[in-house]
């Protein structure tokens, strides 16, 4: 299915990192997120690790509380997350891999050799009626496997792409471009909703942007930082701009 109108997900993460760098009450995630939206964001993403390193468990049932805009709740495929997801109820659910160590989120999901515990996490969720997505790398073989534990929607993981931009290597960052591209096309017929994410810039995000079947663009990092020098409404119209430049 062509995506025509391509959503724009904002991600508050990194207001909650700035907060948590002080131990004080502000930057507060929770008004930040009501900010993006009223500058037109179509979603708040917001991912709860299990180390608490920036969202915090009362941010997310403040979120809930707040948001007249979907949240999309990012979460490991743990016992934990699950039972909070189950309690809290968010429109979407998000399951990304997770390690303490990392500094972000690094590549995506093994769908493939995990396929029965993963098709199990899933189906509370979605009796739940919350909408899963799964992030996972641009790989046929990934997103067949997604197919098969029930999982409605894919986010494919853009960073690779992103780094070998920002590094001004073509040749590699082409040939990343035609491998989300392709993947993209295979996923949507398979069924899948398409969405994507992680490390996209104004720099960057054109290309991805102008993916038709890509309904959503997930973007976090880069819109915090660029509110700090310009202000996140300014940043977000921007954004949006590139995005339905680059859809045109």
């Amino acid at each position: 299915m062509m995506a025509n109108k391509q959503r724009l997900g904002v991600n508050i993460d990194h207001v909650a990192t700035l907060r948590n760098a002080r131990g004080a009450a502000y930057p507060d995630p929770v008004r930040a997120a009501l900010m993006a939206e009223a500058a037109g964001a179509d979603g708040i993403t917001a991912h709860l690790r299990e180390d608490r390193r920036h969202i915090q468990d009362k941010d997310i049932e403040a979120l809930m509380d707040a948001l007249t805009v979907p949240l999309n709740f990012e979460i490991a495929a743990t016992v934990e997350m699950q039972a909070i997801a189950l309690r809290l109820k968010p429109h979407a659910v998000c399951i990304v891999p997770e390690k303490r160590e990392e500094r972000t989120t690094e590549g995506g999901l093994e769908i493939a050799a995990d396929q029965s515990r993963l098709a199990d996490f899933i189906i509370p969720l979605s009796e739940m009626g919350c909408r899963v997505s799964l992030f996972v790398e641009a790989d046929e073989r990934q997103l067949e496997a997604c197919v098969g534990v029930g999982a409605p929607v894919v986010e494919l993981h853009t960073g690779a792409y992103c780094d070998f931009h920002a590094k001004g290597d073509i040749r590699a960052t082409d040939d990343e471009l035609k491998r989300i591209m392709r993947c993209a096309a295979f996923a949507d017929e398979l069924g899948l909703e398409v969405h994507a994410g992680h490390g996209l810039t104004f720099g960057n995000v054109g290309p991805i942007a102008a993916l038709s079947e890509v309904a959503e663009l997930n973007i976090g990092h880069f819109l915090i930082g660029e509110a700090v020098l310009m202000g996140l409404e300014p940043a977000i119209a921007e954004m949006r701009r590139l995005m339905q430049q680059a859809r045109a």
